[in-house]
């Protein structure tokens, strides 16, 4: 066996690993595990931690930023997926604030038509484009823009997934959303964090459901286009 397949295998032994793993945490969606199971995570980490690449961790991604941990995203995922029972393409457009390395980017790209991408630090947004064009993955677009205004441009999404904590929920992502569609933010501080999901209901009605206690970096204002953050 080559070297190329051999690693190739373990990869994807790694990748089987880690869906049983945030399975047996409670990730029950058949959808959202084969997602994961078909997505390179370790394409999207720095070399040094790519020994950890599936590891269910958060990893440092530089500019004091992280990789998500999987079981968060992929809970995440399942909570906007939850209730529509459509299985390709469940999703119009989904708009995700906090690119990142662009791992969640492709992960939601299986499950809608197109993923609007906001990150704020130019030098990642860059970064996710080339992960994510390793990964095969084509239906999404990035900005580098401050996320927490939402779209630069104004428009409606089926759901929105927000990566990082915010005190309240930005207006500016709850005007976005579509009725009937679903958003999911971590809010509170530093220290003590919630994912909420907010729905839109008909008449614009808003619900919200707090759920899990989770632990985000925080949702800041502004573009930073230095490489030297």
């Amino acid at each position: 066996m080559s070297l190329e397949k051999n690693t190739d295998l373990t990869y994807q032994r790694a990748r089987q690993a880690l869906v049983d793993e945030i399975s047996s945490k409670g990730i029950s969606d058949l959808r959202v595990l084969d997602a994961f199971l078909k997505t390179p995570r370790h394409l999207f980490v720095d070399g040094a931690f790519s020994s950890r690449a599936y590891q269910d961790m958060s990893l440092p991604i530089g500019y004091h930023q992280t990789i998500s941990q999987p079981f968060i995203v992929a809970r995440m995922v399942e909570l906007i997926l939850k209730g529509n029972i459509f299985d390709k393409t469940p999703l119009g457009t989904v708009l995700e604030i906090g690119t990142g390395c662009g791992y969640q980017t492709a992960v939601l790209s299986k499950f809608c038509r197109k993923v609007f991408s906001v990150e704020r630090i130019s030098p990642l947004a860059e970064r996710a484009k080339k992960n994510l064009k390793s990964a095969g993955v084509k239906n999404y677009l990035i900005r580098c823009s401050d996320g927490s205004l939402g779209w630069p441009t104004y428009k409606k999404f089926d759901a929105i997934i927000c990566s990082a904590v915010s005190r309240n929920i930005p207006d500016s992502l709850i005007k976005q959303l579509e009725v009937s569609g679903k958003l999911i933010c971590p809010v509170g501080n530093e220290k003590n964090q919630n994912l909420v999901l907010v729905e839109k209901k008909e008449n614009n009605k808003i619900t919200k459901k707090v759920l899990d206690s989770v632990l985000f970096v925080p949702l800041l204002t502004g573009i930073v286009e230095d490489e030297k953050l």
